[in-house]
């Protein structure tokens, strides 16, 4: 292969993986300005105005009101408390407790995530003890989506304790009239109950760094091919040609 054949696939090479590296920092600038849009619109909803059970039955798409907070009145039922295995607070293993919140002056429930309990390792298949008033109760947190789900095998479990919670199967299962949205219960410790919830990182500094990272990346291939191919085959002197006496 010749030089010029040689510059050329080098320099075909450096264009390629520039464009690469510039495309991927791009994408990732993209995403940072997704992630952004939506802090801002989580950060709108929780401005909004305390959401309570008159506007949580009213409201056409309860959806719309998640990450507002909220204060519910209505009445526990404790028979269908489901306990969402290996989920974790302050890095220990343990259960998310869901229970449903019939809605005072309502017929419609509404699942509330109550706070997380440590799981008896010895005793697996035992469900912890919590405390569950009975009558009216107030409740205050915030509307969340469902909990997410964890990897499960097989078809979704139906018992008290359960790796997921499907929304479809848990209403068919109950026959509650469920609403589409979750309460996530906040405050002190009570009833047996932790609620240190994270805070909600969408993670827009990673992106920034990954940005970086990857125009750094295109800008070091563009000064790699300065020297080597431009500046430093000129810097080259000529050997003395001159006969020697």
């Amino acid at each position: 292969m010749n030089a010029k054949s040689r510059l050329l696939l080098i320099t075909l090479a450096t264009l390629m993986g520039m464009g690469v590296t510039v495309s991927l920092g791009r994408w990732q600038l993209d995403r940072a300005a997704q992630k952004e849009a939506l802090q801002a619109s989580m950060d709108g909803q929780s401005s909004k105005s305390v959401v309570d059970t008159a506007l949580l039955v009213s409201a056409p798409e309860p959806l719309t009101l998640i990450h507002q907070h909220a204060r519910l009145r209505g009445q526990w039922l404790a028979d269908q408390t489901v306990y969402l295995d290996n989920r974790q607070m302050n890095a220990k293993v343990g259960f998310f407790v869901l229970t449903p919140l019939r809605l005072a002056d309502s017929g419609q429930v509404v699942i509330v995530q109550r706070g997380w309990v440590p799981r008896n390792f010895e005793e697996r298949d035992k469900v912890p003890t919590i405390e569950t008033p009975g009558g009216i109760v107030s409740v205050e947190g915030r509307m969340a989506p469902p909990p997410s789900k964890l990897f499960e095998l097989g078809k979704p479990e139906a018992s008290a304790i359960r790796q997921n919670l499907d929304l479809a199967q848990y209403r068919a299962q109950t026959r509650l009239p469920l609403l589409s949205v979750m309460l996530m219960q906040t405050g002190p410790a009570s009833e047996g109950l932790l609620r240190e919830w994270p805070a909600v990182n969408l993670g827009v500094e990673k992106h920034y760094g990954y940005a970086l990272q990857w125009f750094g990346i295109a800008a070091a291939l563009a000064l790699l091919y300065l020297w080597y191919q431009i500046l430093k085959p000129r810097t080259r002197h000529p050997k003395d040609s001159k006969p020697h006496a």
